[in-house]
């Protein structure tokens, strides 16, 4: 048993030494025929240089340094991987014979191959990067260019340039991972309403080391759809663009410069092993740290747990809806390589073997070869991690829920547990608050407005801050509204164009209290119909602002009438919804049950509203669930002068069920506590009638019969105000 131990012991030794020679000597730079002036410098430099140069105020100069900087540190990356991937291929024939027949794992072939690569990417790298480029930057620098700093301040530079759209570029870039910016969110709202900024502008200049989130989203919109296909092609792209970009974070770990380990103290022996194993360990552990940077969205602190086997999930799920019963069998297989007796996956796979009957070829499909390899490789990793844990001192924090215990040692495994059972907890504390409402809100005020009755409350929706209340408008008024979407609603009005923004089953229009007026001004509607579409959300307001007692004011933030119809022919066996489960102010995650109040939610929204005008169509019903966008804990059923209010937070996820016959019409509107987000085109439209000289809202016919009404009059300051608040967001809007 001894000898077993120590030949372990060598084992792991050597395995953590090849690891460690090749990263260290991959920082010595190589000669090279290649002009140094064309050798990529460091790219910290270049940082500092346009950092000093702007607050020096001399903006071209540090427009280019910081330019510099961030192509230079993409050029370095590609660098590092095109010479990692040429090495590797050129040292495969030396590799061979280490598992020949006349060579062994303990022969010189080991070391010569390790010699050999070391030597090849040393000579890679030091043909396109400078010495100094090659040194290791300092962490403050990682964390400049992580948190997107740089953007920052060419966003500034830009703007004293005047070069707008490349100022709004580097705004958006920075404001993705940079949420909570307010000064930054302002920013872009300048830059939307400035001229000569085109939408092209509000791209993200990093999303090419994003686009697993980018198909992450896609295929979660496909199967709120119910769009199985489609879902199952995004899912398949994703799973492989993880890996694709775990992957390339593994290989810079490797080729990337490390810092020799300190010497742990006075009393420390360590020699040339035990360097070489802290290297090596460290190594490691940057590999293994990849899967947390991976499933960490920009902007965010904390990583998705179980991104990659999650993707799977969902990916077995969406193929069996489409049919593809023998791709779900392959990959609920590699997903049960992650967790081999999680009940449900067997549960699922027993299904998936029943509805294949008799084909057993197909219920022999084995996992996917890149998922075993990856599984395989990760618990090898773990296990020479632990060992210098227990052995070398060594501190490792395991990125992964799905590790087996059997690869943690006995003398690790009471911490283990206790950190497990520390991250289910935490988990378990996420759930528990998920019915919390800080929005500041109470529901049970007032009803300010003469004829409006509450229709359900929040004991019948089974929710926090949501209220029905019938007879906010007449059947007149249902009529003038309706009359008025058909006359002028045009489809994809506010959508950038898009007929149906969430279902190809459903055509969409829409019109805004802007366009109405304008549309009146040229005599193409009426106007008295066009102050009744802006008075309502007035009405709106007041009586939400009492009903849910807001402790501030209340400002109108947006205001749409909206018309969905159902496209004939095309309804049959129709299994998604005309508007997916969401939630108002920010993006709802169903599988972790969090909400993240950044873009491109609308996250100054806090009252979220829809007032319907008819009830002749078939299904459109609004429905709130939980945070799972699975639990319906309640359903409303349309008619004309109903009118829906709740908060729009994450206590309130909702959809709309299919519109499968007729034409479903409603006045959607949003609500803000801050005056800075409050709607423009209103008080443009206002600034219109008062131009020419009429009040904003005249008395109905209703009101001379004994209603009241809050009116308000024009600003004639409007237009004035306008250029110093915010204008609202252009762009998609969420519609009820």
């Amino acid at each position: 048993m001894a000898r077993l131990s120590d030949h372990f012991t060598v084992y792991v030794a050597l395995n953590l030494i090849i690891p460690a020679s090749l990263s260290v000597t991959a920082v010595t730079p190589g000669g090279g025929s290649a002009n140094v002036l064309s050798l990529l410098p460091p790219y910290d430099f270049l940082y500092y240089s346009g950092v000093r140069a702007y607050f020096g105020e001399e903006w071209a100069k540090a427009a280019e340094q910081l330019e510099k900087s961030i192509v230079t540190k993409e050029s370095l990356f590609r660098v590092r991987r095109q010479c990692h991937d040429d090495c590797v291929a050129a040292g495969r024939e030396a590799l061979s014979k280490l598992d020949s027949a006349e060579a062994s794992l303990w022969d010189l072939w080991v070391l010569d191959w390790v010699q050999q690569r070391a030597e090849c990417l040393r000579f890679c790298v030091g043909r396109s990067v400078t010495l100094a480029g090659q040194l290791p930057v300092s962490s403050d620098i990682e964390y400049e260019f992580s948190s997107r700093n740089p953007y920052n301040f060419l966003q500034v530079t830009y703007y004293k340039l005047e070069k707008l759209q490349k100022a709004a570029s580097a705004a958006h870039t920075y404001f993705v991972a940079n949420p909570s910016h307010l000064e930054m969110r302002n920013n872009i709202e300048k830059y939307r309403r400035m001229e000569g900024v085109t939408e092209e502008a509000f791209q993200d200049r990093e999303i090419e080391n994003e686009k697993h989130w980018v198909l992450y989203d896609a295929a979660v919109q496909h199967e709120a759809s119910s769009d199985w296909v489609h879902a199952v092609e995004k899912w398949k792209a994703c799973v492989n663009e993880t890996l694709r970009q775990t992957e390339e974070c593994r290989v810079q770990c490797e080729v990337a410069s490390q810092r020799l380990p300190e010497d742990r103290g006075v009393d420390s022996v360590d020699g040339v092993f035990e360097k070489s194993a802290a290297l090596s360990l460290s190594l490691l552990s940057c590999r293994q740290s990849c899967v947390t940077q991976v499933a960490t969205r920009p902007g965010r602190i904390s990583a998705q747990e179980d991104y990659l086997p999650t993707q799977l999930e969902h990916l077995h799920i969406a193929q069996f809806k489409a049919g593809d019963i023998s791709g779900a069998v392959r990959t609920l297989r590699s997903l049960l390589l992650f967790y081999p007796s999680d009940k449900d996956s067997l549960d699922n796979l027993q299904l998936y073997y029943e509805t294949l009957g008799g084909d057993t070829e197909s219920q022999g499909t084995q996992p996917a070869q890149e998922i075993v390899r990856y599984i395989s490789r990760s618990l090898q990793e773990k296990k020479l991690l632990y060992f210098g844990m227990e052995n070398l001192d060594f501190s490792f924090t395991d990125p992964d829920l799905w590790t087996p215990e059997d690869v943690v040692p006995k003398s690790l495994m009471e911490n283990w547990r206790a950190e497990k059972e520390k991250m289910h907890e935490k988990i378990k504390e996420g759930e528990q608050q998920e019915e919390v409402d800080d929005s500041g809100f109470f529901a049970g005020g007032a009803v300010p407005r003469v004829g409006v009755t509450i229709a359900m409350d929040e004991l019948v929706l089974n929710g926090t801050n949501r209220v029905v209340l019938d007879g906010v408008m007449t059947e007149k008024e249902c009529d003038r509204v309706l009359q008025l979407a058909t006359a002028a609603a045009s489809a994809g009005d506010g959508y950038r164009g898009r007929r149906s923004p969430h279902t190809p089953h459903e055509t969409f229009e829409g019109l805004t209290v802007l366009r109405a007026v304008k549309l009146a001004q040229d005599g193409l509607v009426n106007q008295s119909d066009a102050k009744l579409l802006h008075e309502l959300g007035e009405r709106v307001r007041v009586l939400l602002h009492s009903y849910f007692r807001s402790p501030s004011g209340l400002f109108i933030s947006f205001t749409h009438l909206v018309c969905r119809s159902a496209v004939a022919g095309d309804q049959e066996g129709r299994l998604d919804l005309s508007h997916p489960v969401h939630v108002d102010n920010c993006l709802l995650e169903p599988e972790t049950k969090q909400c993240w109040r950044e873009p491109p939610a609308f996250i100054h929204r806090d009252l979220s509203a829809i007032l319907y005008l008819n009830d002749n169509f078939d299904g459109g019903e609004l429905f709130f669930t939980n945070r799972d966008a699975k639990t319906v804990t309640a359903q409303v059923k349309p008619s004309c002068g109903r009118l829906v209010g709740f908060s729009s937070g994450p206590v309130n996820p909702h959809g709309v069920t299919a519109v499968t016959n007729g034409r479903r019409c409603s006045l959607a509107l949003w609500f803000t506590k801050e005056k800075l987000y409050r709607d423009m085109e209103r008080e443009e439209a206002e600034a219109l009638w008062a131009a020419d000289g009429q009040s904003v809202v005249k008395k109905d016919e209703e009101e001379a019969e004994g209603s009241t009404t809050t009116t308000r009059n024009a600003r004639s300051q409007a237009t004035k105000e306008r250029s110093r608040g915010r204008g609202r967001v252009t762009g998609g809007k969420d519609e009820l």
